[in-house]
């Protein structure tokens, strides 16, 4: 799968923004007890955290991952914190030859806790250093070149890797099986996220009541980052046109006015949507033909649009396109033809089976 590079600018876009870097922070919760949501996650992890500080030994190293915005790297926070260990924060693309690695980890100390974002972006290379760092706690280093080089072990100290990913099947599975714990991170609901946001409005010092807090999460994909992204520009609406109070009427003007519908979707996603139906009879689409039509690349929209689609059951992704669903149909409060492309698509594929 193709990896995209494109800065996350989106409102409803789950990305990390380095710009927002400050007042994500101070949003995020420092505690195990504050971490809200993710409820089998903090009941496992907990009981793994007080087993290594019984034992006096570094937690297991830690696989988690899940879309992007739900507090992977919040989580890895909680775990120093409560381990009470220094935690190194890095990612992926930024470990680019071994020698980075190599640096990295013999700076270490015992018990601390190293987190890796987006792991699955390190090069082979890397990884081969990252194993025995993993497994034996060593470092392998290659003295000389040629006939005469040689390797010379260096002992490391006893530290934790955490690694966050969107995309564990990118991992390898030499690196995935050296994780002893692995978490899957989920989707919140809106009445999870609606109490995140009214501890984020508190910390704000932004008034806003149950309604409105709703109101914002129901648009938030499922996803902490999204929802206090909005809820701090609801709250600049709130400042100027509603004395700076936020109820769910405020919240959905505010949102109007950003272009995020009820379900979440911009005015990109529409976009989307709609040229399949009005162009293309609401397919099927290729990829490129779709790419073309709205003037942003493919892989933009197969990794950062697509999915949110594909999840609210929107689109189809089948072998001769996509195809509007009779659901996306609704959503975009268009009829769906008589001879819909999924009816001709689905018998297609019966007609295959039967050949």
């Amino acid at each position: 799968m193709r990896e995209s590079n494109m800065p996350e600018e989106r409102m409803t876009g789950g990305g990390y923004n380095p710009f927002e870097d400050e007042a994500e922070t101070t949003l995020r919760p420092k505690t195990l007890a504050e971490y809200f949501g993710q409820e089998a996650v903090k009941d496992t992890l907990s009981i793994y955290m007080q087993a290594a500080t019984l034992r006096r030994e570094p937690l297991d190293h830690m696989l988690l991952y899940g879309p992007p915005g739900l507090g992977k790297t919040t989580l890895a926070g909680i775990v120093a914190a409560e381990m009470g260990a220094q935690l190194r924060v890095t990612s992926g693309p930024a470990i680019e030859r071994p020698g980075d690695l190599a640096s990295i980890l013999t700076g270490l100390n015992t018990g601390d806790i190293l987190f890796v974002d987006e792991i699955h972006r390190l090069s082979r290379a890397v990884e081969e250093v990252l194993y025995p760092a993993m497994e034996d706690f060593a470092l392998d280093i290659m003295i000389g070149k040629g006939p005469s080089a040689r390797s010379i072990r260096m002992d490391l100290p006893h530290f934790t890797l955490i690694g966050a990913t969107t995309r564990a099947g990118m991992l390898t599975n030499p690196l995935r099986d050296r994780f002893g714990i692995t978490f899957r991170l989920e989707m919140y609901s809106p009445e999870q996220l609606a109490v995140i946001l009214m501890r984020s409005a508190r910390i704000l010092k932004v008034e806003i009541d149950q309604g409105g807090a709703l109101e914002i999460a129901r648009r938030s994909r499922g996803t902490p980052r999204i929802a206090n992204r909005m809820l701090k520009r609801v709250r600049d609406y709130a400042a100027v046109r509603a004395q700076g109070r936020i109820t769910d009427a405020v919240a959905r003007e505010g949102l109007d006015m950003l272009a995020v519908d009820k379900l979440g979707l911009d005015h990109i996603d529409r976009m989307i949507l709609q040229s399949m139906i009005e162009k293309f009879g609401g397919g099927p689409v290729g990829l490129d033909t779709l790419a073309a039509t709205t003037g942003e690349d493919t892989i933009t929209i197969e990794d950062v649009y697509e999915p949110y689609l594909l999840q609210l059951g929107f689109i189809m992704r089948t072998p001769r396109g996509r195809i509007v669903t009779p659901l996306g149909y609704e959503h975009m409060g268009c009829p769906v033809p008589a001879q819909s492309a999924l009816g001709q698509q689905i018998r297609l594929e019966i007609e295959e089976e039967e050949e």
